[in-house]
């Protein structure tokens, strides 16, 4: 089986430029994990619901440390991003996503064209069980 056989298609992106406040609600409206970054249809990095926790703060915050997050949530998503992504091809083998997600310790990859380098969808650990479910 192949990730074109299970990746999702078109999934939601967030241009680099977008606020990192504008990330995090299109990862909790679309109730997802992992946000391909992209510059038109160019994958240029990713940002996951981890990268936004680390911007959380300790309880007891004082004015410093609230304007401080503001800040952060107002700034781009490429300042937050992991602009180094590991990616998967459509014709590549399950077996060898899974391993590299397990080597990665990632949930989801991008799916990219090895041609035009276009984001052509995603692969997550939800993809891979429900296929599995449905071979079973």
């Amino acid at each position: 089986m192949l990730v074109r056989d299970v990746m999702s298609e078109k999934p939601v992106v967030v241009h680099a430029t977008a606020s990192v406040g504008d990330a995090a609600e299109l990862l909790a409206e679309h109730t997802i994990r992992h946000l391909p970054v992209v510059e038109g249809d160019t994958l240029v990095g990713m940002l996951s619901d981890r990268d936004l926790r680390s911007l959380v703060t300790p309880r007891l915050v004082d004015e410093s440390a609230l304007t401080d997050l503001k800040a952060r949530y107002d700034s781009p998503v490429s300042e937050l991003m992991s602009p180094d992504v590991e990616t998967v091809d459509p014709e590549t083998e399950l077996g060898e996503t899974i391993d590299k997600m397990l080597d990665l310790k990632v949930g989801a990859l991008p799916v990219v064209d090895p041609h035009t380098g276009n984001l052509q969808g995603i692969v997550s650990y939800v993809d891979l069980l429900r296929a599995l479910r449905d071979q079973a």
